[in-house]
């Protein structure tokens, strides 16, 4: 009887230990007493070089989506405690390794090809103004142009390459890692 009794005060010392700790898995840090509120304004896309038609929307939802999802702050259209603006600033595609032709009377080709993305972004946390910053996020994906052309994984790359983007929007911003 005394060992039950003692096994069943452990149990509840760890009990209302684990329910008293409370740990997101989302890594953010964010101090759901002060700040409550995230607003982020719509991102355009002003690269030089294009890019898919609404990129500019898709990234905006994007983020909106993953702070939904990976905090418990309410989404309000402005002047949240957490505020995000900024557009796609580049949109880059470039080869990355050249394969030889095997004949000097034919040109060398591209063996792989590359498709950066940077998205230039404005953070305002209105009770830490001393983690605000407007810097420039920026991630690639590769991809081989002989067995796929850009138009057929364009989108998967792209969704790619925001789901990076955000995540280290993410961690710079809440998550301060």
């Amino acid at each position: 009887m005394r060992l039950s009794k003692s096994l069943l005060l452990s149990l509840a010392l760890l009990v209302s230990t684990l329910y008293a700790c409370t740990y997101g898995f989302s890594g953010a840090s964010i101090d759901y007493n002060t700040t409550k509120t995230v607003s982020i304004a719509n991102f355009f896309n002003d690269a030089v070089d294009g890019g898919l038609p609404n990129m500019g929307q898709t990234f905006t939802e994007d983020l909106k989506d993953y702070f939904q999802r990976n905090t418990k702050l309410e989404l309000v259209p402005s002047k949240g405690d957490l505020q995000f603006e900024g557009a796609i600033s580049r949109y880059n595609i470039a080869p990355q390794a050249v394969v030889s032709s095997g004949n000097q009377n034919v040109a060398d080709r591209s063996g792989l090809m590359r498709l950066t993305i940077g998205v230039e972004v404005g953070y305002t946390n209105v009770n830490k103004e001393d983690t605000n910053f407007k810097r420039t996020f920026s991630f690639y994906a590769d991809y081989d142009p002989q067995t796929t052309s850009l138009t057929t994984v364009e989108p998967e790359l792209v969704s790619q390459i925001f789901k990076e983007i955000i995540f280290e929007i993410f961690q710079a911003s809440v998550a301060q890692w």
